[in-house]
């Protein structure tokens, strides 16, 4: 149960029939009542809600919102509510000031939902899914499908609990110009394993894992290959190095927490005449023309300043072409109601042309997003970080989980919006202090279960929630907790609609703060029994919070530290 939203839909029927009473008693001249927004305000100073309706009616009552907000609270009748107080503040804005029950009943609701605190059906079991990673199979995973694995599976993990039926999904770049260049430069590195002087292609793959790629089939198979045609040859370097690769990416996407649904490969779009085929669609539907013997889609038609090649005049297929390929297959062949790309920056001028292309293809472009992710800086010592200590190479996922671990690399690339750039600070990664976020909720964590652990060994008995007096939290640190508690189905609901994982990675930091607070000031362990138990239920709550927080973002909730 989301009691942020009960008591938000409170709030609005209480302004809703005080407008209306007033337009029955004359006091307000209003024709069209609006939706009314009810938030929560930064200050607490300023309640618990807050509405602006005063100000959005006032030009329409000809009143000052002042005036129209005095007229709503004076007409207002919220007994039998959560709702203390109304008060105006400010310009016009109406506060509202609740009594505890509300926060009493969202621990009661904890204890009674456990893991399943939090979730909402927002998404109504529509089909929603993520295609997040998405690296070119060609070498090990970097420090930027790192920051997209973490983004891509939390949010996987928010739309789940909000109700969608989500699919995470892998598009493996398996076809094209760059899986050419780099059957050439796994020939070239194989030969030059033989004394042959060969150069690997002018933009192909210099990196140190193709010539460990060689190496390893030169010790199996010897040099068995040196007399085979050159295609052949590199056709059967780049099946045997692409599946080496993508069992590599799987496995260290495993190590990192990350399990895909789907593992779509680019290469059976070709296979399967999918580009053929979305290419005559666009055709028939009249969005192409033939140009200097290249056919293009008409995107100046969907708001771009130039159109774009579809298959080259060589007959070739553009990778834009497989991109609509690809998304065609999302949206017509499997059906899905929600489509969200995790691209990185390098690809921002992609977005309204694939947009563009989805509404070519007959579909709503609003059931697609993409949220682009900057870059990601490495820091040790505060100095850039750049190679391996232990391979002379630029770092890669697998070298990050040895050195800081799954739980610290993922609640910091977690931590920041996608469009923001992001420095992780390797020191602090492994610091077991206060100063890193990810031990500081953890640690949390850990402390309830050591306080719930020696409740246990004392022989205490805790009775059912029911039978608890909750009424006796009324401390400021323990209303804090408890009102930030219950914004856990809100935050997630706002993180799956706006898309922004991180909301909740920001929010259990939040949860884990004020419960340390109340840690410093509330004491646990007391002779008054009554209020003990209260205290009992409340941090029990809280450890149910964080615990299915860092659920949601893959991330361990140890029970001791």
């Amino acid at each position: 149960m989301n009691m942020v939203q009960k008591i938000t839909q409170q709030i609005r029927e209480i302004v809703s029939e005080s407008v209306k009473g007033c337009i029955d008693k004359g006091i307000l001249a209003i024709e069209d009542i609006p939706e009314i927004q009810v938030e929560i305000p930064r200050e607490r100073d300023h309640g618990d809600f807050s509405t602006n309706i005063a100000m959005i009616l006032a030009k329409q009552a000809r009143k000052s919102p002042a005036a129209v907000a005095r007229d709503i609270v004076e007409n207002a009748d919220y007994e039998g509510t959560y709702v203390e107080q109304m008060d105006i503040a400010g310009p016009g804005f109406i506060n509202f000031r609740l009594n505890n029950l509300w926060l009493y009943k969202t621990v009661e609701i904890i204890h009674n939902e456990k893991e399943k605190y939090g979730r909402v059906n927002i998404g109504e079991g529509k089909k929603a899914m993520v295609e997040f990673v998405s690296a070119n199979p060609t070498g090990p995973m970097h420090m930027g499908n790192a920051r997209g694995a973490a983004l891509g599976d939390s949010l996987a993990a928010v739309l789940d609990a909000a109700g969608y039926k989500v699919t995470r999904e892998f598009y493996i770049n398996d076809a094209g110009n760059q899986i050419e260049k780099f059957g050439k430069s796994l020939e070239a590195r194989y030969l030059q394993l033989f004394g042959q002087e060969t150069e690997v292609p002018e933009g192909g793959y210099q990196g140190e894992d193709i010539i460990d790629l060689m190496k390893e089939l030169k010790e199996k198979d010897g040099d068995k290959y040196l007399d085979m045609e050159s295609r052949e040859r590199q056709e059967l370097f780049t099946e045997y190095a692409l599946k080496k690769n993508l069992h590599k990416i799987k496995t260290d996407l495993a190590d990192f927490g990350v399990d895909f649904d789907v593992w779509f490969s680019e290469q059976s779009l070709y296979d399967n005449n999918d580009i053929a085929k979305s290419i005559e669609y666009l055709t028939e539907q009249g969005h192409t023309y033939e140009r200097e013997g290249a056919v293009w889609f008409k995107a100046t038609e969907f708001g771009m300043d130039k159109d774009e090649v579809l298959v080259r005049n060589n007959g070739i297929p553009t990778y834009f072409a497989g991109d609509i390929a690809y998304h065609r297959n999302k949206f017509v062949t499997r059906g899905y109601d929600w489509v969200i790309n995790i691209w990185g920056a390098d690809h921002h001028g992609h977005v309204a042309r694939m947009k563009g292309a989805v509404a070519a293809l007959g579909q709503n472009p609003d059931k697609l997003d993409v949220m682009i992710m900057q870059l990601v800086r490495l820091l040790r010592n505060g100095e850039v970080v750049r190679m391996s200590k232990r391979r002379g190479q630029a770092i890669t996922l697998s070298d990050l989980i040895e050195e800081v671990g799954k739980d610290a690399a993922r609640f910091f690339f977690n931590l920041r919006s996608a469009d923001t750039h992001l420095d992780f600070d390797m020191d602090l990664a492994v610091e077991k202090s206060g100063e890193n976020p990810v031990f500081y909720v953890q640690y949390a964590h850990a402390r309830i279960c050591s306080i719930l652990n020696q409740i246990v060994q004392d022989g205490i008995q805790v009775p059912a929630i029911d039978s608890i007096n909750l009424t006796l939290l009324r401390e400021n640190a323990e209303v804090d907790l408890m009102r930030k508690l219950a914004e856990l189905p809100e935050e997630i609901t706002r993180a799956a609609t706006t898309i922004e994982p991180t909301r909740i990675t920001r929010y259990v930091l939040e949860v884990a703060s004020l419960f340390h607070v109340f840690y410093n000031s509330c004491r646990v362990m007391i002779d008054d029994e009554s209020l003990m138990m209260s205290r009992i239920a409340l941090i029990e709550a809280t450890r149910i919070v964080i615990a299915n927080v860092l659920g949601l973002l893959s991330i361990s909730a140890p029970e001791r530290m």
